[in-house]
C-alpha cells in the first residue's frame, strides 16, 4: 500500500472514529440530560405533595402554574413559577418557590405553600450552603423545624413576633445557630406579605391564562 494511500484510509478510519464517537457522546448526553430533567421533575413533586398532600388538590400541580416578574421579597431576581392547587375547580393554595439570601453560608432556596385564606400550608427547604449540622435541622427528613410554620399567617403571629425567639419572636432557632433560621423566619414572612398584596392579581392572572388556553384550544390554535 503506497503512503498516500496509507494515509487517506487511516484519516478516514480516524474521521469514522470521530464521527461515531460524538455521536455516541450526543446519544448519551440526550439521554442523560432527560433523566436528569425528569429526576428533577419527581424532586420538586415530592416537596410539592409534602406541602400539600395530594388528597388536598385535584389538579395537576406541575402542569397548573403561573409566572411572576421577579420581586425582592420573594428573593427572586428573574421571573419565577408559581404552582396553583385546585380543588373541585377552586383554587386551594398557591405554592412559591422563595430564596432567602442572608442565609450563613449563602442562599437557602425553599418552597412556601400558603392556602388561600392566607394561612401556610408548609415550608420546605429545597437546597442550601449551611454547615453540616446545623443546616440540617432546616431539612424535614432530619428534623420537624420546618413544621413550625404550618398553620401560621401574617397576622398569627403578629408582625412584632415574626421572629426567632432570641429576637423577641416565636420561632425556635438551632442550637448555635441564629442566623440560618432567622434568614428562613424572615424570608417565609416576606413570602406571606407577598401574597397577602398581590392575591387578587394572581387569581385574575391564572384565570385569564385559563380563558386563553380555553379559547386557543376551541379556535383549533395551538395553546402557547
Amino acid at each position: 500500500m503506497s503512503n498516500k494511500r496509507y494515509i487517506l484510509v487511516s484519516g478516514l478510519i480516524l474521521g469514522l472514529f470521530a464521527v461515531v464517537g460524538t455521536a455516541l457522546v450526543g446519544i448519551t448526553h440526550q439521554v442523560t440530560a432527560e433523566k436528569i430533567t425528569d429526576n428533577e421533575r419527581m424532586a420538586l413533586l415530592r416537596k410539592l405533595n409534602q406541602i400539600l398532600p395530594s388528597e388536598k388538590y385535584d389538579n395537576n400541580l406541575l402542569h397548573t402554574t403561573i409566572t411572576i416578574e421577579s420581586d425582592n421579597r420573594l428573593g427572586q431576581e428573574k421571573p419565577s413559577t408559581i404552582y396553583i392547587a385546585k380543588r373541585e375547580n377552586e383554587i386551594s393554595a398557591m405554592i412559591f418557590p422563595v430564596i432567602a439570601a442572608k442565609g450563613y453560608s449563602g442562599e437557602i432556596k425553599m418552597l412556601v405553600g400558603i392556602n388561600i385564606d392566607g394561612t401556610l400550608a408548609g415550608v420546605r427547604i429545597v437546597s442550601h450552603k449551611e454547615t453540616p449540622g446545623l443546616g440540617d435541622f432546616m431539612e424535614i427528613d432530619k428534623s420537624d423545624w420546618v413544621l413550625g410554620f404550618n398553620g401560621k399567617s401574617l397576622n398569627e403571629p403578629s408582625e412584632r413576633l415574626w421572629k426567632v425567639k432570641r429576637d423577641g419572636g416565636v420561632f425556635d432557632q438551632f442550637t448555635g445557630a441564629t442566623i440560618t433560621p432567622r434568614a428562613v423566619v424572615q424570608a417565609v414572612h416576606l413570602c406571606l406579605v407577598y401574597f397577602d398584596r398581590h392575591k387578587k392579581e394572581l387569581i385574575k392572572q391564572y384565570n385569564e391564562q385559563v380563558k386563553l388556553t380555553d379559547s386557543n384550544n376551541k379556535s383549533g390554535e395551538p395553546v402557547k
